[in-house]
């Protein structure tokens, strides 16, 4: 798949896919409203346009889509374990929220804000320093082995079955939470963000990037709407620099 058709289709109109609010189950996993930020309710598709199922998910696979603004990467995981439960976690200015945990059927699908809390690094249609890492696989960041969204620009991790909490390295904050749904059709569903969120910042410093793969800042900015394309990190970009 040509990477910059993906860039035009994510968050573009033009598909017809069905939205059925009423077949999603479950509560939202956010806090009591602290830190929570409600967008568009926006349904995974695949690169041909088809509804992502949570059950074709592979297991610790990086997969990318671009939400709550066009611009604006996210990571998708389904972790093959359950994850860790009502977890406590602190924005870098010490307000606390709560992040309930994965979901699905194993409680193991997750989604993060694939743009760095420390400075920002991000995944491009060029390159990526930010990945989860599987379990067992080494790192430099530090000597837990793999199961860590790991940050290779300046060697932060952080532990994805935790909401993301920073494990190692400069990061002051978890990873922004993206909260997905699954609903009774196995359909997965992006709607909202847990977390304190580096957005302004990103949108500030990338301009130029934001020329370059998504035709200006304000095109960027644009609210995904409907459904946005997911596709594997590899896919995503030409190289992913781990360290």
């Amino acid at each position: 798949m040509d990477r910059r058709n993906f860039l035009k289709i994510t968050g573009i109109g033009g598909i017809t896919m069905a939205v059925l609010p009423s077949t999603i189950t479950g509560s939202l996993y956010a806090d009591d409203g602290r830190l929570f930020e409600v967008y568009e309710k926006v349904q995974l598709i695949n690169a041909d346009g088809e509804a992502l199922k949570a059950s074709s998910l592979k297991k610790e696979v990086n997969y990318v889509f671009n939400y709550p603004f066009v611009g604006t990467p996210a990571i998708l995981l389904d972790l093959g374990v359950v994850t860790h439960q009502k977890v406590k976690l602190f924005s870098e200015d010490g307000e606390e929220y709560i992040w309930k945990g994965g979901v699905g059927t194993q409680r193991s699908i997750v989604a993060y804000s694939a743009i760095c809390s420390h400075q920002l690094a991000h995944p491009t249609p060029e390159d990526s320093f930010l990945q989860y890492l599987q379990r067992g696989k080494t790192t430099m960041a530090c000597e837990q082995k793999g199961g860590l969204i790991i940050c290779s620009s300046h060697l932060s991790a952080f532990n994805p079955l935790k909401g993301c909490e920073k494990v190692a390295g400069p990061a002051e904050q978890p990873l922004a939470s993206i909260i997905i749904e699954v609903a009774e059709d196995d359909t997965l569903w992006a709607s909202a963000v847990l977390g304190a969120d580096k957005f302004h910042e990103y949108f500030k410093r990338y301009k130029l990037e934001m020329k370059k793969f998504y035709g200006g800042k304000r095109k960027a900015k644009k609210l995904v709407k409907e459904h946005v394309v997911t596709v594997t990190l590899n896919e995503y970009t030409k190289e992913i620099i781990q360290y």
